[in-house]
C-alpha cells in the first residue's frame, strides 16, 4: 500500500546560510541510507538543480510549470534523476527550477494560490521515504507554496547574528501563519548547524545561547563546519565525498544528520 513520503522544507529568510548544501547533502546521506528523496528545488537561482548534475531538455518541464498547471498529480511529469555518477544517485530525485520560477512569485491572486504546490504533489510522492524542498531565502509566495505542503521545516542556521534572528523569524512566521496556508499542524523539525567555524568567538558565543532560545533537542549535532570541500563539491557538481578525505569526513557528518532525521520524523533507521 502506498504512502506519502515526509515532507521537509529545508528553510531560513537569510541568504548564504548554506541552505542548498545542506539540501543537496542531506538527500545524498539518506539515499546512501537506502531511502529514496525527491528533491523539490523552490528557489529561482536553482542551484540545487545544478548541483545533482540535473540534465534537462530544451522542452522539460520545471517546477514553475508544475506551479502553473496545479493540475492534481502534476509535478510527476517534471521529475528527473540525479546525474552523480555514484550508485546512489537513483535513489534521488529532483524536480527541478529555473529562474522563470520567479514569475510565479506574484501569483497570490490566483485562486487556492498557496497550495497550488501541494494539489501538484498529490500521489507524486507516494513511496518516497522524503521530500526535500530547498526554499528561496525569503519568506514571501514561492517559501509559502512549500509551507503549505510540508510536514515541517528543517531550519538552517549559520552561528551568526543575522542568520539567528532570521530564524527566529521564521519560526514566529511559521506559528502565525500555518491556520491561514491550510496547514495547522506545522512545525519547526529542528536546527541544522551550517558553516560553523568554532575558533570565531562570534561562534562560540551563539553556539552556546542555541540550546537555550530553540529548546532542548532542537538544534542538531553534528554541526557542518565551514569546510573548502563543500565549495569544491558545489562548484563541480559532484558528491562531497569525492573532494578528498575532507570531503568524506563531511559526508559522514550529514550521514549522521540522516539518521537524526529519520529518527525525528519517525521513519526506522
Amino acid at each position: 500500500m502506498s504512502r506519502r513520503s515526509h515532507r521537509t522544507a529545508i528553510a531560513n529568510n537569510k541568504g548564504g546560510v548554506g541552505k542548498t548544501a545542506s539540501t543537496v547533502n542531506l538527500a545524498a546521506a539518506l539515499a546512501r541510507q537506502d531511502r529514496r528523496v525527491l528533491v523539490v528545488d523552490m528557489d529561482p537561482q536553482a542551484n540545487t538543480t545544478r548541483r545533482l548534475a540535473t540534465r534537462l531538455g530544451e522542452d522539460s518541464p520545471t517546477v514553475s510549470e508544475v506551479i502553473a498547471s496545479a493540475a492534481k498529480g502534476c509535478a510527476a511529469d517534471a521529475i528527473v534523476t540525479c546525474g552523480w555518477d555514484v550508485d546512489y544517485a537513483s535513489r534521488i530525485s529532483i524536480i527541478p527550477s529555473a529562474p522563470d520560477l520567479a514569475n510565479r512569485g506574484g501569483e497570490l491572486h490566483l485562486l487556492g494560490a498557496v497550495r497550488r504546490l501541494a494539489k501538484a504533489l498529490t500521489g507524486v510522492d507516494d513511496d518516497y521515504d522524503a521530500t526535500l524542498f530547498d526554499c528561496e531565502p525569503s519568506l514571501g509566495h514561492l517559501t509559502q507554496l512549500v509551507m503549505a505542503a510540508a510536514d515541517d521545516v528543517l531550519t538552517v542556521v549559520e552561528p551568526e547574528y543575522d542568520a539567528v534572528e532570521s530564524a527566529i523569524r521564521l519560526k514566529d512566521f511559521i506559528e502565525g501563519a500555518r491556520e491561514d496556508l491550510g496547514n495547522p499542524d506545522l512545525r519547526v523539525l529542528g536546527y541544522l548547524l551550517s558553516r560553523v567555524r568554532d575558533t570565531l568567538g562570534a561562534h562560540k558565543f551563539q553556539l552556546a545561547g542555541l540550546p537555550a532560545m530553540f529548546g532542548d533537542g532542537m538544534v542538531w549535532e553534528p554541526g557542518i563546519p565551514e569546510r573548502a570541500a563543500i565549495k569544491d563539491a558545489n562548484e563541480s557538481a559532484a558528491p562531497v565525498e569525492f573532494a578528498g578525505p575532507v570531503g568524506r569526513e563531511v559526508a559522514a557528518l550529514y550521514d549522521a544528520i540522516a539518521l537524526r532525521y529519520l529518527t525525528a520524523v519517525g521513519v526506522p533507521a
